[in-house]
Protein backbone atom coordinates (compact mmCIF):
# COMPACT_ATOMS: atom_id res chain seq x y z
CA UNK A 1 0.00 0.00 0.00
CA UNK A 2 0.82 3.02 -0.94
CA UNK A 3 0.22 6.77 0.63
CA UNK A 4 -1.47 8.28 -1.99
CA UNK A 5 -3.83 5.34 -2.23
CA UNK A 6 -4.49 6.08 2.02
CA UNK A 7 -4.99 9.46 0.88
CA UNK A 8 -7.42 8.73 -1.60
CA UNK A 9 -9.51 6.40 0.28
CA UNK A 10 -9.77 8.64 3.31
CA UNK A 11 -10.55 11.29 1.59
CA UNK A 12 -13.89 9.21 -0.11
CA UNK A 13 -14.51 8.36 3.60
CA UNK A 14 -14.30 12.07 4.67
CA UNK A 15 -16.82 13.07 2.31
CA UNK A 16 -19.40 10.53 3.11
CA UNK A 17 -18.96 11.09 6.97
CA UNK A 18 -18.54 14.67 7.19
CA UNK A 19 -22.82 15.36 7.13
CA UNK A 20 -22.64 12.89 10.33
CA UNK A 21 -19.87 14.66 12.01
CA UNK A 22 -21.05 17.88 11.00
CA UNK A 23 -24.63 17.60 12.64
CA UNK A 24 -25.71 19.66 15.33
CA UNK A 25 -26.61 18.65 18.89
CA UNK A 26 -29.08 21.05 20.50
CA UNK A 27 -28.17 20.17 24.25
CA UNK A 28 -30.71 22.18 24.98
CA UNK A 29 -33.81 20.11 24.54
CA UNK A 30 -34.26 17.82 26.64
CA UNK A 31 -33.29 14.13 26.74
CA UNK A 32 -30.26 14.92 24.26
CA UNK A 33 -27.93 12.51 25.76
CA UNK A 34 -30.03 9.36 25.37
CA UNK A 35 -30.95 10.35 21.66
CA UNK A 36 -27.39 10.70 20.91
CA UNK A 37 -26.40 7.39 22.75
CA UNK A 38 -29.33 5.69 20.41
CA UNK A 39 -28.04 6.41 17.08
CA UNK A 40 -25.81 4.54 15.02
CA UNK A 41 -22.35 4.85 15.53
CA UNK A 42 -21.13 7.22 12.39
CA UNK A 43 -19.57 3.98 10.53
CA UNK A 44 -22.63 2.19 10.40
CA UNK A 45 -24.77 5.18 9.61
CA UNK A 46 -22.80 6.08 6.83
CA UNK A 47 -22.88 2.47 5.55
CA UNK A 48 -18.97 2.11 5.32
CA UNK A 49 -18.00 0.29 8.24
CA UNK A 50 -16.70 -2.76 6.60
CA UNK A 51 -14.71 -1.04 4.20
CA UNK A 52 -13.76 1.43 6.81
CA UNK A 53 -12.43 -1.38 9.12
CA UNK A 54 -10.45 -3.17 6.26
CA UNK A 55 -8.36 0.21 5.65
CA UNK A 56 -8.25 0.82 9.36
CA UNK A 57 -6.33 -2.39 9.51
CA UNK A 58 -4.48 -2.19 6.00
CA UNK A 59 -3.35 1.51 8.21
CA UNK A 60 -2.27 0.38 11.26
CA UNK A 61 0.12 -2.69 9.30
CA UNK A 62 1.20 -0.16 7.65
CA UNK A 63 2.34 2.17 10.15
CA UNK A 64 3.79 0.08 12.71
CA UNK A 65 6.85 -1.24 9.87
CA UNK A 66 6.73 2.16 8.06
CA UNK A 67 9.55 5.03 8.45
CA UNK A 68 9.00 7.88 10.41
CA UNK A 69 8.30 10.42 7.45
CA UNK A 70 5.38 7.97 6.26
CA UNK A 71 4.07 7.49 10.34
CA UNK A 72 4.50 11.42 10.46
CA UNK A 73 2.12 11.34 6.43
CA UNK A 74 -0.52 9.09 8.43
CA UNK A 75 -0.48 11.23 11.02
CA UNK A 76 -1.52 14.36 9.09
CA UNK A 77 -4.00 12.45 7.18
CA UNK A 78 -6.01 11.84 10.19
CA UNK A 79 -5.52 15.73 11.13
CA UNK A 80 -6.91 16.73 7.97
CA UNK A 81 -9.83 14.39 7.64
CA UNK A 82 -11.44 15.49 10.87
CA UNK A 83 -14.46 13.40 9.96
CA UNK A 84 -12.53 10.30 8.98
CA UNK A 85 -10.50 10.59 12.26
CA UNK A 86 -13.29 11.17 14.53
CA UNK A 87 -15.48 8.42 12.89
CA UNK A 88 -12.26 5.46 12.67
CA UNK A 89 -12.77 2.94 15.48
CA UNK A 90 -11.99 -0.78 15.85
CA UNK A 91 -14.65 -3.48 16.51
CA UNK A 92 -13.00 -5.25 19.53
CA UNK A 93 -11.79 -4.23 22.93
CA UNK A 94 -8.40 -4.20 23.89
CA UNK A 95 -8.44 -7.63 26.03
CA UNK A 96 -5.72 -9.35 24.13
CA UNK A 97 -1.75 -7.70 23.69
CA UNK A 98 -2.48 -7.83 20.13
CA UNK A 99 -6.01 -6.42 20.34
CA UNK A 100 -4.47 -3.58 22.56
CA UNK A 101 -1.53 -2.82 20.46
CA UNK A 102 -3.48 -2.30 17.37
CA UNK A 103 -5.99 0.31 19.83
CA UNK A 104 -2.87 2.01 20.94
CA UNK A 105 -1.26 2.36 17.14
CA UNK A 106 -4.61 3.66 16.47
CA UNK A 107 -4.27 6.37 19.49
CA UNK A 108 -1.09 7.35 18.02
CA UNK A 109 -2.20 7.62 14.24
CA UNK A 110 -4.95 9.89 15.43
CA UNK A 111 -2.35 11.50 17.27
CA UNK A 112 -4.26 13.52 20.27
CA UNK A 113 -7.01 14.28 17.84
CA UNK A 114 -8.14 18.07 18.69
CA UNK A 115 -8.48 17.70 22.14
CA UNK A 116 -5.54 16.37 24.54
CA UNK A 117 -7.60 15.57 27.34
CA UNK A 118 -9.75 13.59 25.55
CA UNK A 119 -7.22 11.80 24.23
CA UNK A 120 -5.74 10.95 27.79
CA UNK A 121 -8.98 9.84 29.10
CA UNK A 122 -9.07 7.37 25.70
CA UNK A 123 -6.20 6.30 26.64
CA UNK A 124 -7.20 5.64 30.01
CA UNK A 125 -9.48 3.95 29.15
CA UNK A 126 -7.76 1.35 26.58
CA UNK A 127 -5.31 0.84 29.22
CA UNK A 128 -8.04 -0.11 32.08
CA UNK A 129 -9.90 -2.51 29.62
CA UNK A 130 -6.65 -3.88 28.85
CA UNK A 131 -4.94 -4.42 32.35
CA UNK A 132 -8.97 -6.07 33.58
CA UNK A 133 -8.55 -8.54 30.78
CA UNK A 134 -4.84 -9.57 32.33
CA UNK A 135 -2.85 -7.54 29.39
CA UNK A 136 0.73 -6.45 30.45
CA UNK A 137 0.47 -3.14 29.07
CA UNK A 138 3.57 -1.67 29.76
CA UNK A 139 5.59 -3.48 26.89
CA UNK A 140 3.17 -2.67 24.41
CA UNK A 141 2.62 0.91 25.29
CA UNK A 142 6.70 1.03 24.83
CA UNK A 143 6.64 -0.39 21.42
CA UNK A 144 3.63 2.14 20.72
CA UNK A 145 5.59 5.14 21.69
CA UNK A 146 8.58 4.40 19.90
CA UNK A 147 6.36 4.63 16.95
CA UNK A 148 4.23 8.26 18.21
CA UNK A 149 4.66 11.83 17.52
CA UNK A 150 6.94 13.37 20.44
CA UNK A 151 5.53 17.22 19.27
CA UNK A 152 3.65 18.70 21.86
CA UNK A 153 0.62 19.84 20.15
CA UNK A 154 -1.74 20.97 23.08
CA UNK A 155 0.76 21.43 25.64
CA UNK A 156 -0.21 18.42 27.71
CA UNK A 157 2.44 16.64 26.21
CA UNK A 158 3.07 14.63 23.40
CA UNK A 159 1.46 11.54 21.95
CA UNK A 160 4.98 9.49 23.04
CA UNK A 161 5.00 11.20 26.58
CA UNK A 162 1.07 10.54 27.04
CA UNK A 163 1.90 6.58 26.04
CA UNK A 164 5.06 6.48 28.14
CA UNK A 165 3.97 8.49 31.33
CA UNK A 166 0.52 5.58 31.65
CA UNK A 167 3.39 3.27 31.88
Amino acid sequence: MDLDNFQLRIMDFEQRLRPIADRPVDITKPGWGARLAQSPPPLDEAGVRGEAELLLEELISFYQVCAADNRHAVRKLFEENRAFAWAASLPFDPTTQESFQRHLVLFSMKDQGRDSRDALLWLQDLCRKARSAGVSTTPVLKVVAELSSDRNKYGMGSTKEMLLQVC
